[in-house]
């Protein structure tokens, strides 16, 4: 949902189009006898970003990528973590296809038009064909695109449809969106899974078994689905017949291997035993750095690592508390800890990499002059105190996803008893994790957990649409009236420059009143092995094509 990236745990239905991270220790403990980790005195790690590697030699057989974890589903209504989609990306392609700088470029609508404040209207390309050889038509987009409003399917992506009163065929070539209300948003939502288009054939005929291991899926991009053995690996094959021969697979087939263990995962890839992989183990960086099996590059990233408060009927229902608790955590500190120095803290619940289309004036005014909230325990303690909550108790859940994310739970923890509070850690499955984003009831009498939130789309109106009073991912359930109407206004300007305008207002709400407690932020993370070369380090891996550029160096 990243920084030197970590896994995330983000399957949940009718949920917003954004990410979440989870990871934590390996036993519930107390920690009553905590002190706050102090300042790091380590100078902060120096990197540079890479916008794109050397183009390839020539083509490859073939190359083995490293997964942190198996994906969930390869069913685009379900694509909503960070396993599933660096898959899904290569095999099923979208209405719009998100580019490396965050831009919007055509994809299988090869344009798209607004004549109507609440009217989308697509051009469905032509001369595109699935990967069992049949042509894609406007009647596969309608049926793609209406699972989404589907009860029965419960998509992840529900919410980037909440407002759509109708999907239809309007010409041979040609579907037509309707909303109830104005919404910049939804177009913006077609360069990611929300947009993606799969043959309508194949959809009925696996039913419930469509993205699965068994099922699969067929879609029209440069890959096509190879098989899925469960536990183990999944292999794409190169689709002759793709549409888009610029953009065709240089590699004959790409094989993920699931690595749950980091260890593991980074000694495959100091070997040379793996040629590549996302999301690198903050451990492994300085090592791989040095390797002489490929380069370690990191590149845009859209997320914020952050502290979700899930519970404002408690003590971090006073704001003075949320305040004093970020002002408690050494956050360069756990930015060297967790990151090995890899990150930046920040203010702000975004990135300016998806400001894309933002008026430079509205930029300065979203993340200049914000609140610092410094680290200054003497001063926390004291607003601990004017609140009336000193000696109250958090308890604050995480899972053992990933040892870097310790630092967090122990880091928060320590943090809240420096400054007066009780602090709990709960340990809890992986799975039950996952639940946290997803059933409001396993979220009961949890006050914090950890995220690492990206934006899957050019425009951090996305970010601030989450936090609106009744927003599926709003775990907290705050609600501030001058928020949503800020957000609510925005969200029906088209122009991105006067939108900007209004979300700067909606991150300036959010940085004083501090639904989520923001951390850091940090690159995206690739290793790419010797063999191979061509792809762009970005975020953008989660939804466009990156496996189909990489050939031989």
């Amino acid at each position: 949902m990243s920084r030197s990236t970590t896994p995330a745990v983000r399957r949940r239905s009718r949920a917003s189009a954004t990410v979440a991270v989870a990871v934590g220790l390996s036993a519930a403990v107390a920690l009553s006898g905590c002190t706050p980790p102090s300042p790091q005195s380590t100078d902060p790690a120096e990197w540079e970003l890479t916008a794109q590697t050397d183009a390839p030699s020539g083509d490859i057989d073939s190359f083995t990528w490293a997964s942190y974890a198996e994906p969930y589903s390869l069913d685009y209504a379900y694509a909503f973590d960070y396993a599933d989609n660096q898959v899904l990306a290569n095999v099923c392609e979208s209405l719009l296809r998100l580019n490396p700088d965050y831009t919007l470029s055509p994809g299988l609508a090869e344009s798209f038009s607004h004549p109507t404040p609440t009217t989308w209207v697509y051009e469905i390309r032509d001369g595109v064909t699935f990967h069992d050889g049949t042509t894609m038509t406007a009647a596969d987009v309608v049926a793609s695109m209406s699972r989404h409003l589907d009860p029965a399917v419960g998509s992840s992506w529900f919410s980037v449809y909440q407002n759509v009163t109708s999907i239809e065929q309007t010409g041979d070539s040609e579907v037509t969106v309707t909303e109830a209300t104005p919404d910049s948003q939804f177009n913006l939502a077609m360069g990611g899974s929300a947009g993606v288009v799969e043959s309508a054939a194949t959809l009925a005929e696996k039913g419930a078994d469509y993205g699965n291991s068994t099922g699969g899926v067929n879609c029209t991009g440069p890959f096509s689905f190879g098989g899925w053995k469960s536990g183990e690996s999944i292999t794409l094959e190169r689709y002759d017949g793709y549409w888009d021969a610029e953009n065709a697979a240089r590699s004959g087939e790409v094989t993920f291997l699931f690595m749950a263990d980091p260890n593991a995962r980074s000694n495959a890839l100091k070997s040379g035993e793996v040629d590549g992989g996302w999301m690198i183990p903050a451990d492994a960086v300085p090592q791989l750095r040095s390797s002489d099996q490929g380069d370690m590059l990191f590149g845009l990233n859209t997320a914020v690592s952050s502290l979700i408060v899930s519970n404002l009927d408690g003590p971090l229902g006073d704001l003075r508390v949320r305040q004093a608790l970020l002002m408690a955590l050494d956050r360069q500190g756990i930015v060297d800890a967790a990151l090995k120095g890899y990150g930046t803290p920040t203010n702000a619940l975004t990135t300016s990499s998806v400001w894309v289309g933002a008026s430079d004036q509205s930029v300065a005014a979203a993340f200049d002059g914000l609140e610092e909230y410094p680290y200054d325990l003497d001063a926390a303690r004291k607003l601990v105190e004017e609140a009336g909550a000193t000696g109250e108790e958090i308890t604050y859940v995480t899972a053992p996803i990933s040892s870097d994310f310790a630092v967090y739970a122990q880091a928060t923890a320590a943090a809240a008893k420096s400054i007066g509070l009780k602090a709990t850690i709960e340990t809890v499955t992986p799975s039950a994790y996952t639940a946290l984003f997803s059933d409001p009831s396993a979220r009961e009498g949890v006050d914090l957990f950890y995220t690492s939130w990206y934006l899957s789309s050019p425009d951090p109106l996305e970010m601030f649409s989450v936090l609106r009073t009744g927003e599926f991912s709003n775990y907290g359930e705050w609600s501030d009236a001058a928020f949503d109407a800020v957000v609510t206004e925005a969200i029906a300007i088209d122009d991105p420059a006067a939108r900007s305008e209004k979300t700067a207002e909606a991150q300036r709400i959010a940085n004083e009143q501090l639904p989520w407690l923001p951390l850091y932020e940090a690159p995206t993370t690739l290793f790419l092995g010797k063999r191979i070369t061509g792809v762009a380090p970005s975020v953008a891996f989660l939804y466009a094509p990156w496996a189909a550029s990489i050939g031989a160096r």
